[in-house]
């Protein structure tokens, strides 16, 4: 009973902090007080801090060490993920943003760029490390594929990832998705030296299966909560 108290509590602590990361981002004031020529540059910063707070989140969702709750968590951060990664696609579209040119000025352009790095990031963060989790529910998602395929090329170009510890996060995240071909020396540097992330295959089975049928309870218990509907016919007779 406890630990399941205490598993209920890591969700509602970790989840809404998961989500609040996919909006968030550092604020430019700070830098923007240093003498920097480069908007790309000062940018480059702020997304240090953001990725150390993305791996911070991380941990957190690694040391749950329950998948029924892992699952449950990656499920609505995907969803969040995707639907800002979709809003912000939209607003660089429409402003004809190109990814290689200066960096933008406009807030709201500026939140819109910033937005399509890190969540791309962080997605192929989260695929490295919880990959059968992430493929149950993108592999299935031809929105969801049409998105990261554009988030990945956009982010190629920014020149973001070009050095660092962050270079190689969109190549192979790219092929573990099977975006890209993957190469004769492939392999998820997280598969061997954490295989905990990667649970056993009738462990994860059992927990879809759990997670299909507590679906399928909610659902059965908000249909009970409609009750039956007297159509418009029957109401008048």
């Amino acid at each position: 009973m406890c630990v399941a108290a205490a598993g209920n509590m890591d969700f509602l602590i970790i989840c809404p902090f998961l989500l609040s990361l996919l909006l968030s981002q550092g604020s430019f004031t700070d830098l923007a007080k240093q003498r920097v020529d480069s908007g790309l540059e000062i940018y480059k910063k702020l997304f240090e801090v953001k990725r150390k707070d993305q791996m911070n989140a991380l941990k957190n969702l690694i040391e749950l060490n329950d998948i029924n709750q892992q699952y449950k968590i990656i499920d609505i951060m995907l969803k969040g993920l995707f639907k800002v990664l979709e809003d912000s696609r939209a607003v660089l579209i429409a402003a004809d943003v190109p990814p290689d040119g200066p960096f933008p000025q406009d807030e709201k352009i500026k939140d819109a760029y910033s937005h399509v790095v890190e969540n791309t990031a962080f997605f192929g963060d989260v695929v490295l490390r919880f990959p059968k989790i992430v493929h149950h529910y993108f592999d299935r998602n031809s929105n969801w594929n049409s998105l990261i395929r554009w988030g990945i090329g956009f982010c190629n170009l920014t020149g973001v990832f070009e050095q660092g510890p962050h270079s190689q996060v969109l190549r192979l995240m790219a092929q573990e998705l099977g975006i890209s071909e993957k190469s004769p020396d492939y392999r998820n540097p997280f598969k061997t030296d954490q295989s905990e992330f990667f649970p056993s295959a009738d462990t994860f089975q059992k927990a879809l299966r759990d997670e299909e049928k507590r679906r399928k309870k909610e659902e059965k218990r908000k249909e009970i909560r409609k009750g039956p509907r007297i159509s418009r016919s029957q109401s008048e007779l």
